[in-house]
């Protein structure tokens, strides 16, 4: 892990592909040691790094996560996560969502130490809100990665198009515009007001 020096973020490209695949432990020290930006690990052992939140996406992320935090309570099953949260996913990718919902019954069999650092598991529910530095098809492209590791339900929320890309396992993604964006699946009756979120986008 020594080798592994702290980064300058202005002196680095958006990714890095190390000579060899750098190993989960390794990775997690990275990222502890590097907090000025988020990482994830693609399948093919690329390294992505973006940089912190701008203004209005901090804001957009904040009215999220309350939203689904409101919703958990009503019931308190299961387990919210933010943006800082990486998870380790089956095919060895360990990636970030904005906001994501985990349903009790997946949770069985994993103990306080599955949680101390990145989980081993796939949310059930994941969105991703589109920044101005996030290119619409790769962000389309980890949703799909999504899907294949095993979320049910997958929401891509773009705020200068002022929609929702909405992903199903065996389906193609739907385009949902309007006021609200309905949970189904294992976020049933979690009703996220856009109008709120877009607000977050004005000045």
């Amino acid at each position: 892990m020594s080798t592994l020096l702290r980064l300058d973020p202005q002196a680095l490209p958006s990714s890095i592909v190390w000579p060899t695949p750098i190993s989960d432990e390794d990775f997690e020290f990275l990222c502890l040691n590097n907090d000025l930006f988020q990482f994830e690990r693609t399948c093919e052992g690329e390294i992505r790094m973006y940089p912190p939140a701008g203004g209005f996406t901090g804001d957009g992320n904040a009215e999220i996560i309350s939203q689904l935090r409101v919703w958990w309570r009503k019931h308190d099953k299961g387990r919210t996560f933010d943006s800082n949260t990486g998870f380790r996913l089956p095919d060895s990718s360990i990636l970030s969502p904005d906001a994501a919902y985990i349903s009790p019954d997946k949770l069985k069999g994993l103990t306080r130490e599955d949680f101390s650092g990145f989980p081993s598991i796939c949310p059930d529910f994941v969105i991703e809100l589109l920044s101005k530095s996030d290119r619409l098809q790769e962000t389309k492209g980890k949703m799909t990665l999504w899907l294949r590791n095993g979320a049910a339900l997958g929401w891509l929320i773009d705020p200068y198009q002022q929609n929702v890309f909405v992903y199903q396992p065996g389906r193609e993604p739907v385009i949902v515009t309007g006021n609200a964006a309905e949970g189904v699946g294992p976020v049933e009756g979690f009703t996220l007001d856009l109008r709120k979120v877009w607000r977050c986008y004005e000045f």
